[in-house]
């Protein structure tokens, strides 16, 4: 490996939505800093299932039922 291209890894804080905290090793900020998480597994619905509506008024997602109905449940 070539020397000095890499980034220095040190400790840092990281802060979840629900307050929970844990310590980790990043290159981001410096030795020590505080990462404050505003979205995490804990709160994001594509990780919690959250019931996120889609809404669709004669796009993508109307065109490929249309196309493809025909295939689901059966």
């Amino acid at each position: 490996m070539k020397a000095d291209i890499h980034p220095e890894y040190h400790t840092i804080n990281v802060v979840m939505t629900d307050g929970t905290e844990y310590t980790t090793r990043s290159t981001w900020g410096a030795e020590g800093d505080t990462m404050r998480l505003d979205i995490d597994p804990t709160s994001h619905p594509a990780w919690t299932g959250g019931g996120q509506q889609l809404l669709d008024r004669g796009g993508r997602l109307s065109r490929f039922k249309n196309k493809f109905g025909g295939f689901i449940g059966k």
